[in-house]
């Protein structure tokens, strides 16, 4: 499937109508991916729809502020050729020759570990087909031994029969999976993690095995090309907040910053009314598109069975250590590492807007628990003097800013048993709909699986206004 292939059927079509036969309303509440791609497909159907966020601007956990002259995004972000729905997102807003990918799979990976200088090896595909795509990089992959790397094959041949839907993989955890197949710690630190942890934002331990199976599944075992790694080459502001507000004004949608819902109630004729500081809106149709427990509060009384299970899904942090450098250190556009704390490092010196000699290195530390409240002064004793290890171009180099940007609850929590716990995007108030990457989309909280909340959720308003709402992506909610 390409980003081509989702579509509503038919495009923008005449207004839905509400009560009393006049133009259907609809809120959404929230900015973040999913909220915008729900008020996009509402909006496309005919609903005249109000757009809620709470911050000063769209994007959700996928942004961009200054520091000084420089734009910088609060993380690093990454998508796969697999991800279509968010590819959908980046053609809808006029974005994708922003946000390319890779034209074919090629990762960098730099031990440190066992040797006194980084080793690099590489993980890339050929244009075979699934899974001989993959072979002649295991095959020659010198961060694992040759019992290794069979081992590896047998378990991705095993993972591949695997249902990543099927409810008992969700009761299990991913690294006792890995265990009854074989894999050794150094094969789960140099392949399965060094892939899980930036995906799920859990270790293997942590993580349940039905979302790695989706993640191993979808991205390295469907097509050829699904694992090519595609990341903004802008800011994720112009993206997420600029070309996206472009696309929602162009519709007609309402967009108010700074106003964050307080209440949302049912009117006795069925409708809802959505209250912020200084006024209160009427809608035939509400889409709750905001973290679970941001849901929990707004949630109206009978909405859900079991409303507390909102409160049971967990977060986990990611920290991002941003060094700028007073030369070039770096001579690809991104590396992962083993052997060393740092998990992912990003060139972002173009896209930031860094002028005159020097580079901006981004360092992504995912299932970062243990670190998200550290001092910054603790950080930069741990983080220069890897970099230098795993970089020798850094040894010497003069630094000329380093920063840290923390998202304390970045993502759900992909625990085991985390599976039954999100729910759809349908509530037992008709109208009333949720969206976010902590529902039930089968994905981990990724972009992609923000963008698929967001299809879902217009799916389900659309439905509650008697509209048929058509998409290759319509899941059951």
């Amino acid at each position: 499937m390409t980003a081509d292939d989702i579509r509503v059927t038919g495009g923008a079509t005449a207004a839905v109508r509400g009560h009393g036969g006049r133009p259907a309303r609809a809120v959404v509440v929230g900015g973040g991916l999913a909220g915008v791609t729900s008020a996009l497909q509402l909006a496309e159907a005919g609903v005249r729809v109000t757009l809620l966020e709470g911050r000063p601007r769209l994007g959700g956990l996928a942004f961009s502020f200054k520091r000084g002259d420089l734009t910088v995004d609060n993380g690093q972000h990454v998508y796969l050729r697999c991800c279509t729905a968010y590819r959908w997102f980046l053609d809808r807003v006029g974005g994708a020759h922003l946000a390319p990918v890779q034209r074919r799979l090629d990762v960098p990976v730099l031990d440190v570990g066992r040797q006194a200088g980084p080793r690099l090896g590489r993980l890339r595909r050929d244009a075979l087909p699934v899974p001989l795509h993959l072979a002649r990089s295991l095959a020659t992959y010198p961060h694992l031994s040759l019992g290794e790397r069979a081992g590896v094959a047998r378990a991705a041949l095993a993972l591949q029969k695997l249902d990543p839907a099927d409810p008992a993989l969700d009761g299990i955890d991913f690294g006792t999976w890995l265990g009854r197949h074989g894999q050794s710690a150094r094969a789960v630190e140099a392949l399965w993690d060094l892939v899980g942890v930036a995906t799920l934002n859990a270790v293997a331990p942590d993580a349940s095995m039905g979302l790695a199976a989706k993640v191993f599944k979808t991205g390295l075992l469907s097509e050829n090309g699904a694992a090519d790694i595609g990341w903004a080459h802008v800011p994720l502001g112009e993206l997420h907040d600029t070309l996206a507000r472009k696309a929602l004004d162009a519709l007609g949608v309402r967009t108010e910053l700074r106003a964050k819902a307080e209440r949302i109630t049912r009117t006795d004729d069925g409708r809802w009314t959505v209250t912020l500081p200084g006024e209160t809106l009427e809608a035939d149709a509400v889409v709750l598109a905001v973290p679970q427990r941001e849901a929990h509060e707004l949630l109206p009384e009978g909405a859900l069975d079991d409303p507390d299970r909102l409160l049971d899904i967990g977060t986990a942090p990611i920290l991002n250590v941003h060094v700028i450098y007073d030369r070039k250190v770096l001579r690809r556009p991104f590396f992962t590492a083993i052997g060393s704390p740092v998990q992912w490092v990003f060139d972002r010196t173009e896209s930031s807007g860094l002028t005159g000699p020097g580079q901006y290195l981004a360092v992504s530390q995912s299932a970062a628990q243990d670190e998200i409240d550290e001092p910054v002064a603790v950080l930069r004793e741990r983080y220069l003097p890897e970099l230098e290890r795993l970089l020798p171009a850094a040894r010497g180099a003069g630094i000329r800013d380093f920063f840290v940007t923390r998202e304390r609850t970045a993502t759900f929590a992909p625990t085991p048993g985390v599976g039954r716990l999100r729910p759809g995007a349908r509530t037992r108030a008709p109208g009333l709909c949720l969206a976010g990457a902590w529902t039930a989309t089968g994905w981990p909280a990724t972009m992609e699986g923000a963008v698929r909340s967001g299809f879902s959720a217009a799916g389900a308003a659309l439905s509650a206004l008697g509209r048929h709402y058509d998409h290759p992506l319509q899941e059951a909610a």
